[in-house]
């Protein structure tokens, strides 16, 4: 052997060992997921996949929980507002009433002016009350959902052609 061709370092980059491996700039280090695939059973691998699958399952359920906490807390405080927006929108309902009461009182007898505002209200809230019983008449459901959910089994059923 040369020894002008030997280099005690090891071989130069880009020739190959004795074992016929290349060295130097052309090779890339092997990556973890590489070398576990190489190492690692398909009874391993499924195992360490059905590990992760349910980790990560157990994270986005956390996830949603707290997603959901949080958009509850906002709802209560939103709905809280509202209901003080209705009650002080009823109680001006209640007021403006008893004027329009006092207001037709000075052209006849009180107790008349009462029924004709009563009267007023009846009418009002027999039209909500049509127009809210048309609206929920008029409620389908959830029919893509219900058709999705209908297809499901036979999409699990191996015996049969999916839909």
């Amino acid at each position: 052997m040369n020894p002008r061709n030997v280099n005690p370092s090891g071989p130069e980059a880009g020739q190959p060992d004795t074992t016929g491996r290349y060295h130097g700039a052309t090779e890339a280090p092997e990556s973890e997921e590489e070398q576990r695939a190489r190492t690692e059973s398909l009874g391993e691998m499924f195992s360490r996949l059905s590990k992760d699958l349910s980790t990560l399952f157990r994270q986005e359920v956390q996830l949603a929980k707290a997603e959901a906490t949080q958009s509850a807390k906002q709802a209560g405080a939103g709905i809280g507002m509202l209901v003080g927006a209705a009650i002080g929108a009823l109680l001006l309902l209640i007021f403006l009433s008893t004027a329009l009461m006092w207001a037709l009182g000075s052209v006849m007898h009180l107790g008349w002016a009462a029924l004709i505002v009563a009267a007023v209200w009846a009418i009002i809230a027999g039209i909500l009350a049509l127009v809210g019983k048309k609206k929920l008449e008029e409620i389908q459901g959830l029919p893509k959902t219900q058709e999705t959910v209908e297809d499901i089994p036979a999409t699990l059923n191996p015996t049969k052609e999916t839909p």
